[in-house]
């Protein structure tokens, strides 16, 4: 038993996490908010296409 509470002691310390630091967010930048024009532009003509396939039916 006094083994285990020595380990118990002992064994933790270097256990310890160090704490989280949050990480900074990033601006935009110009070539991410063009892609992102981009794929949305992408999503909104497929999501035309579909509406006028499901409607012919």
């Amino acid at each position: 038993m006094k083994r285990l509470l020595t380990i118990a002691l002992t064994a933790p310390a270097p256990a310890f996490a160090a704490g989280f630091d949050r990480p900074v967010p990033q601006p935009q930048t110009d070539v991410a908010e063009f892609w992102f024009l981009v794929g949305s532009i992408a999503l909104i003509l497929a999501l035309a296409a579909v509406q006028w396939l499901v409607a012919r039916r």
